[in-house]
Order: structure tokens, then sequence, then C-alpha cells
């Protein structure tokens, strides 16, 4: 017999959310661990909010909002809000009734600066590496760094120059398009002369040699060789030099938060610096970075400020001999699957905030949600 669907609506219905997500499902995991990170935390949340006045929303509810912007591609705060409005899952997840009336988009925005000031999404990130730590999930030797442009939000076009006014892009003319063409044939554009009015942190910059220069910020990741966790993260300006401070600064910060320095750090051509390795060796971290001249220039014949950084590279030659050398470098390709996720999964191929710090909020948060994937797969609760 021909089902009919009734257009009566109920005034009066119960709903267990619970029996709704199967048992299997991925997420189940992740709320477990999520939930018990966040506990941890109550006492940082406490410090950072009022004990009186009007009731905000739950600062857990905002991170683990967060979370499911990265795990599920969600390309913005109100396509997040819509999502948590009809979807049960996010509503379980987060620990909302059906009923319940959901924050506005505008709620994540606001307390981003408050997230910042009190640093909880850093303190979220190390909560998941030390449960990775306690598992004996993570090597205490052996480690891995890269970096990768992430695209600016702000189009070619707002790439003025510094001392053109607002006056200046005007026209006489009322019906002028918003979204005018452009030539920028014959005219010479750089970071010294131009800046973006929609991102003026971002700056012009290329990768390598024969590939398109772009609107871009530099994202960094210091990861563990065992099984490719992440271990330190930070977004900086595009530049020639930011994947060299970047390394200091990981790697600086690994140390100084866990009280263990690495063995070896492995890293592509781009790294392939003397003071840099000088700057690892100092540490009494043993550099595995791949060259790109394998043949150094004669100390002897250098210039006295440049003899101690070819001598570094000269030792550098030698261990490329080296079994530890071809292992590391081998590793070392586990570094490209945090960015591969972060940019694909996470929504991280281009940024959508117009603040680096955002940016780099953003990159953190989904630093752990790679971590908190790769746990749940490693070592499942």
């Amino acid at each position: 017999m021909r089902g009919r669907s009734d257009s009566q609506q109920q005034l009066f219905f119960s709903i267990n959310v619970e029996s709704r997500i199967r048992q299997d499902h991925p997420l189940r995991t992740i709320k477990k661990r999520v939930d018990r990170i966040l506990q941890g935390m109550n006492d940082s949340f406490a410090r950072a909010y009022q004990k009186i006045g009007r009731p905000s929303v739950p600062p857990e509810r905002l991170l683990k909002a967060l979370m499911l912007m990265a795990l599920y591609s969600l390309r913005s705060e109100r396509q997040l809000t819509e999502r948590i409005d009809t979807d049960l899952l996010f509503r379980w997840f987060l620990d909302m009734s059906p009923e319940e009336d959901n924050f506005d988009h505008s709620a994540i925005s606001k307390n981003r600066p408050r997230f910042e000031e009190h640093g909880f999404i850093g303190q979220f990130f190390d909560a998941v590496l030390r449960e990775a730590m306690d598992e004996d999930l993570t090597s205490d030797d052996h480690f891995s760094i890269d970096g990768t442009m992430i695209e600016s939000m702000a189009s070619m076009k707002s790439f003025r120059p510094i001392d053109e006014s607002d006056d200046d892009q005007q026209d006489a003319n009322p019906f002028q398009s918003r979204n005018p063409d452009v030539d920028f044939h014959g005219k010479k554009r750089s970071n010294k002369t131009h800046r973006s009015r929609t991102d003026p942190e971002a700056r012009l910059f290329r990768k390598g040699q024969g590939k398109p220069a772009e609107l871009c910020h530099m994202g960094h990741v210091l990861s563990e060789n065992r099984n490719g966790l992440i271990v330190e993260a930070t977004v900086t300006e595009a530049n020639g030099k930011a994947e060299s401070d970047a390394t200091v600064e990981l790697v600086d910060r690994y140390i100084g938060k866990h009280g263990k320095i690495p063995k070896t750090v492995g890293a592509d051509k781009g790294y392939d610096e003397g003071p840099l390795l000088r700057e690892m060796e100092d540490r009494g971290i043993e550099p595995h970075f791949a060259m790109r001249n394998q043949q150094p220039a004669d100390p002897e014949k250098a210039r006295a400020d440049r003899k101690a950084n070819i001598e570094a590279r000269l030792r550098m030659q030698s261990r490329q001999e080296t079994a530890e050398y071809s292992v590391s470098q081998k590793f070392r390709k586990k570094v490209e699957e945090c960015f591969g996720w972060m940019k694909t999964i996470g929504g991280l191929g281009r940024s959508r905030w117009p603040n680096r710090w955002k940016l780099a909020q953003q990159f953190t948060l989904s630093a752990a949600a790679y971590n908190i994937v790769r746990l749940n797969k490693l070592k499942p609760i």
C-alpha cells in the first residue's frame, strides 16, 4: 500500500539525540577526547570571565564549534552556525538540546580576541599533544620542519601603492563598477612600494623559481617523525627569511615547553643556510637538511665572515652520506601530510580573515584537530 506523508504537525514529541548518532561514528571518540581536554582547562576559562553579569556562550562550546569548522571544512562562522541550527549531530557534539536556541555567528568573532589574550587555542593544542606524549605516540629525538604558503583572502587588485590615497581611486563616474578591470602590465609592484588595502599584513611572495607571486602568509609546522604528529605550529609574514626564523622559534618553543632537545631535525632545500645550520648545532641538534648546491665553497678562499657558514655546510655535506640522514629525509615527507590535511580538510588553502593573528588561531586549531584525528586512529578511546 502506498504510504502518505502526514501534514499535521505534532504539538508535543520527544527525541533522544544520543540514539540518533550511530555508535561507530568517529565524532564519538573525538568528543570524549575533546571534552576531557576542555575539562582540564576549566580553571583557565574561569579566570577569563567575570563572575557576575550576563552569561556568555560557554567558551568550551565555542572551541568545539571551531573544531567542527576544521573537521567539516566549513568556510565561515556563518555557515557553521547554520549547520548547528539544522544538524542534530552538531548539536549533540556541542551538548545542545534540539530546542535550545543557537548562538549568533558574531559570538565567535567577538570572542576571538579573548581567546587570543588568554591563549585558549594554544593551551588546547598543547593539551592534545600532551595526551599523545602520555600515550607514547611521539618521538622525543627525531623531528621534521616545513613551511607552506597560505593564500591571502585579499585580491591582487587590492595591492595598491602605499602612498596612494582613497581619493586617487575614486572616479567622477558614479556608475563605476565595484570590481573594475585593472591592467598591471608594465607596472612594477613590490612589497616596499605597495600594500594590500584588504589585508595589509599579506605580502607578495613566491615559493620558487617559475612560480607565480601571490599575496599570502606562511604557515610553519614542526612534526615528530614517529607518527607525523604536529608538535608546534605558527603563522608568519611571507618573506625569504620566514622559514629560517620560524625554525629557530618553533624549536626553541618546543624545548622550552617540554625540556627535551631534539637529536635531529630534517628539512628540505629551502632551509639550506649556513647561519641556520649553526643555530641548530649550537643547540646540540643535528640538522638533516637537503642542500641546494652539493659542493659548498672553499672556506680558505672565502671572506672571514662567511667562513663559519661554509664550514657548517661542509659538515652538512658529510652527514648526507650517513644512514641517519637517509632515514630522516624519508620520514620528513610525513610533514607534507599535515599540510595536505590542513589545506583540504581544515580549510586553510586560503585565509578567510584579514588579520594574521586570526589566521594563526585557526591554523593552530586545525593542527590540533589533525592531531586528534591521528590519535583516534593510532589509539582509539
